[in-house]
């Protein structure tokens, strides 16, 4: 099991599932560039859903930490199919707890701002009641209450609006827009914290290294919608912002399957008191991927 961590240098054994994925692979990069003995896996390597596969990944490796990010993140898609998301977000984390209780291996698992309905009138703290109205929500759900049952050695992190430069993510969505639309029209009613992977990643280590158990909230600050993230990017790659328009999330064309909070913003109440610092302003970190991702 891992130790309170005595410094930024300390080193440890590290299996990363999801590695694949964007936050995966920052998570990856991360923990490398610290020194430590990493294992990053994904769907072709483990299958997360075979208990008998997840254990024996777990106990032949024998790792300190791992870092849960293999999700089913498809949210219109696990309307459709509520059983595979199930298995995929609520019952493969109890696959991987298991497997953490039996050789005292640390559990930092990523969960979602969408284990909310977003009608709340402020930003969530860790200690507000759940209330999902996805299926992807409600499987989440279940996936940190599987986390839960390692009680302190599992690190429990709700998060939102994650972009990345690995993967699929919305600024890269917007950038291909920009190339092909003259306009673009994004809701404006939707409001929550872009989170950047470069930025999350090493606060997942330093939750793991700590030893922080229970419930925390990690996103980038300052909160906007979607329509004003969208123009954000759109000035930031020298387009005029004034190509994006505004619209509700009741003026969509085709209404989405699953729907989404209104209010995803996360106060990240639970770092804050417990002395960590904030993470930064999502201006920063979005300038830096909008430079690699256009260099």
């Amino acid at each position: 099991m891992v130790a309170a961590a005595e410094g930024p240098s300390r080193t440890v054994k590290v299996l990363v599932t999801g590695g694949a994925g964007q936050l995966g692979t920052d998570v990856r990069l991360t923990c490398e560039a610290a020194g430590d003995e990493v294992v990053a896996v994904d769907r072709s390597t483990l299958d997360v859903l075979s208990r008998d596969a997840v254990r024996a990944a777990i106990t032949t490796l024998v790792p300190d930490v791992v870092y849960h990010c293999a999700a089913w993140t498809a949210v219109d898609a696990c309307e459709s199919d509520p059983d595979l998301a199930l298995a995929a977000n609520g019952l493969a984390v109890r696959w991987v707890a298991e497997a953490c209780d039996r050789v005292g291996a640390r559990l930092v698992h990523i969960s979602t701002d969408y284990v909310f309905d977003g009608t709340l009138d402020r930003p969530y703290h860790e200690w507000d009641e759940t209330n999902p109205a996805s299926v992807y929500g409600m499987t989440k759900l279940i996936g940190e209450q599987e986390a839960a049952m390692l009680g302190a050695s599992a690190t429990i992190v709700r998060t939102s609006w994650v972009c990345g430069e690995y993967g699929n993510n919305m600024v890269k969505t917007v950038l291909r827009l920009l190339r092909e639309h003259p306009t673009m029209s994004f809701v404006a009613d939707q409001v929550g914290h872009p989170t950047f992977t470069a930025d999350l990643a090493p606060m997942l280590r330093t939750l793991a290294l700590d030893c922080r158990s229970g419930v925390y909230h990690l996103t980038n600050q300052t909160p906007c919608s979607w329509y004003g993230f969208v123009r954000e990017i759109a000035a930031m790659v020298g387009e005029d912002p004034e190509r994006v328009h505004p619209i509700s999330t009741a003026d969509l064309h085709p209404p989405r399957p699953a729907p989404r909070p209104a209010n995803s913003v996360l106060d990240n109440a639970a770092a804050r008191m417990g002395g960590l610092a904030p993470m930064r302003d999502f201006r920063e970190p979005l300038a830096e991927l909008l430079a690699k991702l256009t260099s």
